[in-house]
């Protein structure tokens, strides 16, 4: 797989570091929200589907709250300490 699966493993928390606009955002359902600063903790790294590889485009998936989740790009995100 790609050499960015092991840069932010299960369990790390991050922040997003890059300007990313969603639209699903729970607050703002079908609006554009921007998740720039927002902190969370990375809950899987996507690396296969079905048992099969892939190369996803948006491999880690973090989860901000309870009730919302974003698949970001390592250069969208950055370790917090």
């Amino acid at each position: 797989m790609s050499d960015d699966a092991e840069a932010f493993p299960v369990g790390t928390r991050v922040r997003v570091k890059k300007s990313v606009v969603v639209y699903h955002h729970p607050e703002h359902r079908n609006q554009p929200f921007d998740v720039l600063g927002l902190e969370g903790t990375v809950e899987a790294v996507v690396q296969e589907w079905e048992g099969r590889p892939v190369s996803a485009n948006l491999p880690y998936q973090v989860k901000f709250y309870p009730k919302f989740k974003g698949h970001f790009q390592a250069s969208e995100l950055e370790t917090l300490p």
